[in-house]
C-alpha cells in the first residue's frame, strides 16, 4: 500500500468499504480541540482517534510529554476501532499529516502493519476537493487485536547518549528553527536542543498547498542534510515524540529506509537536568 494517499484514491477506497478511516485532528493548545473537529464533520465513515489517549499515555513520567502508551493498551484501542491487520488504515489530521496522522502511521509501522497510509493535505484538501463529509458517530464493530512493538525502531536515553558520543547517528530535530535554536519554547520549561542534533523542521517536507513534495526533491533534502550518514542511521526527535513522525515518514517517502525514533524527543530530554542542552545554530 501507498505510504501517501490522494483524496481521489481514498475515496474509492470508501466506495469499495474497503478501508478503516481515522481523523486525527488536533490543536495542541486545546485539548478536546479534535473530538469537537470530528464531531461538526469528518470524511464519511472516520472514526476519531485521541493523541493524548489513544496514541499516548500521559501518565508515565520522564518520557516527554506524549509517551507511547504500552503495547497492551494500543491492543484494545485498535480492537476498538475494528482495525484488522490486514484491513488498510488512512490517517489524516489538518495539518499535512504532521500531528496525530504521521504520529499513528508511525505506530502502526511500529507494530507492523504495512497497509498504512496517511491522506495527502488531509482534511484541507478533502474539503477543497469537493467530496462529501459527515458528522454522524458510527461504532465500529469490535475486533480483538493483539500488537508488539518493533523495539529496534525506537532508541532509549541510553542508546542515544552512546551512539552520539560514538558518532554513529544522525540525529534530526523536527521542531521549528527559533525552538530549536532555544529562542523560543512555548511548550517546555526548557529551550534549546540536544547537542550534537541537526534541525530539518517538519514544515520543509511540504509544498505551499500543505502537500508533500515529491519524492525525489525529498531525497535530495535528506540526502544532504544526514551525509555522510546512511538513512538507518538516522534517528528522529521533536518537541513530544509527534511531529518527528513527519520526518520519518517524509524519508519513507523519499524511499530512504529504516530510521528510528527517539520517542521522548526533547521533553523528555530535559525531565533529567543533568542531561546537556545546547542553544544556537548547529556548529
Amino acid at each position: 500500500m501507498k505510504t501517501l494517499i490522494s483524496v481521489d484514491e481514498l475515496a474509492v477506497l470508501i466506495d469499495q468499504d474497503d478501508a478503516l478511516v481515522v481523523d486525527c485532528r488536533k490543536d495542541l493548545s486545546s485539548p478536546d480541540s479534535g473530538r469537537q473537529a470530528w464531531s461538526a464533520a469528518h470524511i464519511p465513515g472516520a472514526i476519531h482517534a485521541e493523541l493524548d489517549s489513544d496514541l499516548s499515555d500521559l501518565g508515565k513520567a520522564g518520557q516527554g510529554r506524549h509517551p507511547l502508551p504500552d503495547e497492551a493498551v494500543f491492543s484494545d484501542v485498535l480492537s476498538r476501532w475494528g482495525w484488522r491487520p490486514d484491513r488498510p488504515l488512512i490517517a489524516y489530521d489538518d495539518a499535512g499529516g504532521a500531528l496525530a496522522a504521521s504520529r499513528l502511521w508511525w505506530m502502526l509501522r511500529l507494530v507492523g502493519a504495512q497497509a498504512v497510509g496517511v491522506l495527502d493535505g488531509g482534511w484541507s484538501a478533502w474539503k477543497a476537493s469537493g467530496l462529501p463529509t459527515e458528522n454522524s458517530q458510527q461504532v465500529p464493530a469490535r475486533t480483538r487485536v493483539s500488537v508488539a512493538y518493533d523495539r529496534q525502531q525506537l532508541v532509549g536515553y541510553k542508546g542515544l547518549q552512546a551512539e552520539l558520543a560514538a558518532g554513529s547517528i544522525c540525529l534530526l530535530d523536527a521542531r521549528g528553527a527559533p525552538r530549536f535554536r532555544g529562542e523560543v519554547e512555548p511548550l517546555d520549561r526548557v529551550a534549546g536542543h540536544i547537542p550534537g542534533a541537526r534541525n530539518r523542521p517538519f514544515t520543509d517536507n511540504l509544498d505551499a498547498n500543505g502537500r508533500f513534495k515529491p519524492a525525489a526533491q525529498l531525497a535530495a533534502e535528506f540526502t544532504a542534510l544526514i551525509e555522510p550518514q546512511v538513512p538507518s542511521a538516522v534517528v528522529h526527535m521533536c518537541g513530544s515524540g509527534v511531529t518527528a513522525c513527519h520526518n520519518l515518514l517524509a524519508m519513507e517517502v523519499a524511499g530512504l529506509h529504516g530510521s528510528r525514533l527517539f520517542a521522548p524527543s526533547w521533553s523528555g530530554w530535559i525531565s533529567d537536568p543533568e542531561r546537556a542542552i545546547a542553544v544556537g545554530a548547529e556548529p
